[in-house]
């Protein structure tokens, strides 16, 4: 049944570009570099994004202790879009990154974190997220070029790494979109 309301895939791919546009469009200068998260839905979630919004590469750092399969369902193919690159070493990928130039923001509340909202956000740069229980390492907050944390006002003190990836991606992507004036 077609919706009045909701727009049908049609619709939808009518102002896509075909594919293989898709594939050599220059991609928003942000990389998501994911400090050893292991959940594979939350691996998939971020492929997801990472093709949502366009940005230039994700890199899985540390440990895979993931099921291709489970990663395949939770990212719903989008890996295909998304430019993936698997690294041992969540600092040794950051230092390369810094020397290339890149501004290294890790999402992670601690004593000197400023709400993700009050940064400006430069490019090209790197959102850093951890694991989902120890967070981002002390090795990988040592790199960074400043700490962002999301501001809770309920009980809770932490978001799902994938949702707080979300959100502060969002942002970012858009602060660097608006100020790139570039067709990302």
């Amino acid at each position: 049944m077609h919706s009045a309301i909701q727009l049908s895939k049609e619709d939808i791919r009518k102002n896509k570009p075909s594919r293989d546009e898709y594939l050599n469009q220059p991609k928003l200068p942000l990389i998501l570099v994911l400090d050893n998260v292991t959940n594979s839905y939350n691996v998939g979630a971020f492929i997801r994004l990472a093709d949502a919004f366009a940005i230039e590469k994700i890199i899985i750092c540390g440990e895979l202790t993931i099921s291709d399969k489970k990663m395949k369902k939770a990212s719903r193919n989008e890996a295909k879009w998304v430019c993936i690159e698997y690294s041992d070493s969540t600092t040794l990928s950051l230092q390369t990154l810094i020397d290339k130039g890149y501004a290294i923001f890790s999402v992670e509340l601690c004593h000197k974190s400023t709400d993700y909202k009050e940064v400006r956000y430069p490019y090209p740069c790197v959102l850093v997220l951890g694991n989902e229980r120890k967070g981002v390492s002390e090795a990988a907050l040592q790199l960074s070029h400043q700490q962002i944390h999301i501001p809770m006002f309920g009980m809770g003190n932490s978001l799902n790494v994938s949702t707080a990836g979300a959100i502060v991606l969002a942002e970012c992507a858009s602060q660097i979109r608006k100020a790139s004036k570039l067709n990302f």
